[in-house]
């Protein structure tokens, strides 16, 4: 039992139950919370028997329920019964105990045994028996119960989110779709970590090029651990240093449960309520589940996201530039108003602007930190007395702080964070380019930023998919959402991979 491979019959004696389980005990270092129980099977309580699991992996009612089986009924058990378990099939006395069928399977492989305890399983050693053991499914242990998303929330809608669970998080999504095509599939990954992953999709709908990639993708990665979804993240985008997210996430089962059902693949990661969806394109970080739970609204939310969009990236930027390079194109009115207000300002309004925004995302950054009771009350009044005081003592304008706070406002208005994130950098980037060059800075940054949308791809597939190639099916749900009589479930994931055409040509 000292080699990590496949039992050996080099000796023809085989070891003492006390010596399997003390070398399965020294594999683990002794530590502390592996249990290890000894008990005996036969009506003469001659064959002993041991119990290995870890506390705090198993459910405690499924460990009660084992041991009182070995103790009661094992003691009804033929002696000859259980020396004729040979390792490779499971005997009749199990199930007579009162071990249920679907929890009990042999294994021979060491390294299968240690990673089955690891799982929350629980393993049987019997005295005598060196080509196999029993794995008892007994996992489950403390977990968070299923509750209502905290990034991702809705006015109407289901109020369930996934939890740290894995088999929680499958089961919510097949309670959505109850569909023989929805397959899951199961790898481990992280050579430290050994982190369980699910795919899920549909069968009946997902492309084959678009699952193959994602399988390449994840067993191509080289990473000893992986503690939450955003390790596969990263790892699996199509650009390293993009400035845009290729792959989504969701807190929220509804959500993934209708990425399935548009063909695309769900990955689901043991330890983090967060899954992720690919492929993602530009235009479903700007959808809401509230855009389908509630009445038609002929797309004026998504077109206020749409516009936040674009308040937030350019309005900085857009008020440097016309303060700095072309005042002649304010009103006289306005101009003179903003004049007065930045008289006795001793900073650029490029500075300003840098002051403010990065005071708001450190404000931003304490009120996350900060306990949940005094967060947000000392984020609200540390932005009005710093804007204030700011103000009075002439280091910024009024004007800058409105301008700031619209920005800070519209910059909260996506379902998903991922985006806040990106726009973040570019709006650096572009009150850079306006206080260099005006708005001529402004107009080739903007290029700049169609051109990399349009070089992006996610999977295979264009990220400003429906606009860049067009497809004119798909505009009944983009920026507008048709109503459910018009609504083509047809999406662009199910559509060919824009590399698969290329190819082709």
């Amino acid at each position: 039992m000292t080699d990590h491979s496949t039992n050996s019959n080099q000796d023809q004696t085989p070891p003492s139950l006390d010596y399997t389980l003390e070398q399965i005990v020294q594999i683990f270092g002794s530590s502390s919370d592996l249990i290890v129980r000894r008990l005996t099977l036969g009506r003469d309580h001659k064959i002993g028997v041991g119990v290995i699991y870890f506390n705090g992996l198993v459910d405690d009612k499924k460990i009660y329920r084992l041991i009182l089986s070995l103790q009661t009924g094992g003691k009804e058990v033929a002696e000859t019964n259980v020396r004729a378990f040979d390792g490779t099939t499971v005997p009749s006395w199990v199930y007579e105990i009162g071990i249920q069928s679907g929890d009990v399977k042999v294994e021979s492989s060491l390294d299968r045994m240690l990673s089955s305890i690891l799982n929350g399983s629980s393993i049987l050693f019997l005295e005598g028996e060196a080509s196999g053991c029993l794995v008892i499914n007994t996992s489950g242990g403390e977990h968070r119960a299923v509750s209502e998303p905290t990034s991702q929330t809705t006015i109407r809608g289901p109020k369930e989110g996934f939890t740290e669970t894995l088999q929680i998080n499958i089961a919510l999504i097949r309670k959505r779709i109850r569909n023989v095509n929805l397959w899951a599939e199961s790898m481990v990954l992280g050579s430290e970590t050994h982190t369980n992953i699910t795919l899920m999709y549909l069968k009946s709908k997902v492309k084959v090029e678009l699952l193959q990639e994602v399988r390449i993708r994840l067993q191509n990665m080289k990473l000893e651990a992986i503690l939450e979804s955003n390790y596969i993240e990263e790892s699996i985008q199509d650009s390293t240093f993009g400035i845009f997210p290729t792959v989504n996430n969701t807190e929220r089962p509804d959500v993934a449960a209708s990425a399935i059902l548009e063909g695309r693949v769900v990955i689901l990661v043991d330890g983090t309520p967060f899954a992720l969806m690919v492929p993602a394109l530009l235009t479903q970080f700007f959808q809401s589940p509230d855009d389908y739970y509630h009445r038609y609204d002929f797309g004026l939310t998504r077109l206020l996201r749409y516009l936040s969009y674009m308040i937030t990236l350019l309005t900085p930027g857009l008020f440097i530039a016309l303060t700095t390079y072309h005042q002649e194109m304010l009103p006289t009115t306005l101009l003179i108003s903003i004049a007065a207000q930045r008289e006795g300002i001793p900073f650029p309004a490029f500075i300003e602007a840098l002051i403010m925004e990065l005071t708001f995302l450190l404000l931003y950054e304490a009120g996350i930190r900060l306990p949940r009771a005094v967060g947000s009350a000392i984020s609200i009044v540390g932005a009005l007395v710093l804007g204030q005081a700011a103000v009075e003592a002439n280091l910024i304008s009024a004007a800058m702080v409105i301008i700031v706070s619209i920005t800070a406002i519209t910059s909260q208005i996506f379902p998903n964070p991922e985006v806040g994130i990106s726009l973040r950098i570019l709006r650096f980037g572009m009150m850079g380019l306006a206080a260099s060059f005006g708005l001529i800075g402004m107009f080739f940054g903007i290029i700049l930023i169609i051109l990399h949308l349009s070089h992006l791809e996610s999977f295979g597939y264009p990220f400003t998919s429906p606009f860049a190639p067009v497809s004119w099916n798909a505009q009944r749900d983009n920026v507008l959402r048709m109503p459910w009589r018009m609504r083509d479930w047809r999406r662009p994931s199910q559509e060919e991979p824009a590399s698969a055409s290329r190819n082709d040509s």
